[in-house]
């Protein structure tokens, strides 16, 4: 059986049952995707079962994970080496696992570092069970190497930029262009924004900035001192400044010991629905280099952002990089409209000036919305929404 065979439409998804799914998520954006397909699924076979490892959105759909999933949230080179020995045991336990369930598909989620290696070895033991794969590898940014690498391991490609299904269909890779989840997420905005800013005690007079150092260790470890300078530099230019600083609830601990002690007003807020709530009650957002960006356009909310590795990191980045952008706005659009400060440029005096001459500028923020907000656009598939699309696909997989 090919594979355009065997992911063609099917008829027959009404008379599936006891499904057994196996999904392997290893950070949170990643457990935002998959938490979303979950429910998706059960809205077309209630009856299906799912294994493997998530993070807390999964967990809250009734999904028990097989380990925490804060060990796997590294990137870089130099700092995946310290964890190698822990990645390397919760690699086994996943394999082990799998042999356990038997499940009817396994769904891979982002992450592609470190279930590049579990692809690998399940292939090499002839494992059969259909593999589709949630975001593509960046090819398009950095390794087009791992285009046919990652043809040789799945069996289905669902991506979440139009422009990326070319990169692997050269390769014999099927794929579906399923949307991005950042489409729905964002569906339901709150609009009482005065209220919300009672509620969270922020005075009336304040500029509020939204913070976002990341949502690994890593990232957070790197960025808030640098984000910290940010913020002591822009106080003393925007002196009634208040801090909303978004979290996942397995860093909330680590990113407020960075900010506990810094001489501004800050609210912390964990969840989904808070983080939405905090962006939209946000004039401007400083935020690490990743999906956050398109979730701070769909909230209406201008913003720059920032991203660094340690300078050996740095240096294989800007060697291996093959895209002038980082942002995926700016990938979409093939030009800055999100200012980016990454690697060797991630410093203190190169973005403050660029947040000031935002605040200081109402149109100039609201020139970044209107030329972000066109690129957003084209992650939407015409159809029905990512979710729905993607379970589409894991269904025809079986």
């Amino acid at each position: 059986m090919n594979n355009n065979t065997r992911f063609c439409k099917s008829t027959q998804q009404g008379d599936l049952e006891g499904l057994k799914i196996y999904l392997v998520v290893g950070e949170p954006s990643g457990d935002i995707l998959a938490s979303r397909l979950i429910r998706a699924i059960r809205a077309k076979q209630p009856n299906t079962e799912f294994f493997g490892i998530g993070g807390e959105t999964m967990q809250a759909e009734g999904f028990q994970s097989l380990f925490n999933i804060k060990d796997l949230s590294v990137m870089g080179v130099m700092e995946v080496i310290p964890k190698l020995p822990v990645i390397l045991r919760l690699r086994r336990a996943v394999l082990a696992d799998i042999d356990r369930v038997q499940p009817d598909v396994v769904v891979t989620v982002d992450s592609w570092g470190f279930i590049n290696s579990i692809l690998k070895i399940l292939k090499s033991k002839g494992n059969t069970i259909p593999k589709v794969h949630y975001v593509a590898p960046q090819v398009w940014a950095w390794k087009k190497g791992r285009a046919k690498k990652a043809a040789q391991l799945i069996d289905h490609l669902m991506t979440l930029l139009p422009n990326e299904p070319p990169y692997f269909e050269k390769y014999g890779l099927d794929c579906t262009f399923v949307g991005h989840p950042v489409i729905e997420n964002t569906a339901n905005l709150p609009t009482d924004i005065p209220r919300l800013r009672a509620k969270a005690g922020i005075p009336d007079t304040a500029r509020v900035l939204c913070i976002l150092p990341g949502s690994r260790h890593s990232e957070v470890s790197r960025l808030s001192p640098i984000f910290i300078e940010c913020i002591e530099r822009l106080a003393k230019e925007i002196p009634n400044l208040f801090l909303l600083i978004p979290s996942v609830e397995a860093m909330r601990e680590e990113i407020e010991g960075y900010f506990k002690h810094i001489a501004l007003p800050y609210k912390m807020v964990v969840g989904q629905q808070a983080r939405y709530e905090a962006f939209c009650m946000s004039e401007f957002a400083l935020a690490a280099s990743g999906t956050v960006s398109l979730e701070l356009t769909a909230c209406g909310t201008p913003h720059v952002i920032a991203y660094t590795f340690n300078p050996l990191t740095n240096l294989i980045a800007e060697l291996l990089a093959i895209t002038k952008y980082a942002n995926l706005i700016n990938i979409l659009a093939d030009r800055f409209i999100i200012p980016e400060f990454v690697l060797r440029n991630c410093r203190a005096d190169l973005i403050v000036p660029e947040v000031l001459s935002y605040l200081q500028s109402e149109e100039k923020r609201n020139k970044q919305m209107e030329q972000a907000s066109e690129q957003l656009a084209k992650l939407k598939p015409k159809d029905m929404l990512p979710s729905e699309k993607a379970a589409e696909v894991v269904l025809n997989a079986i």
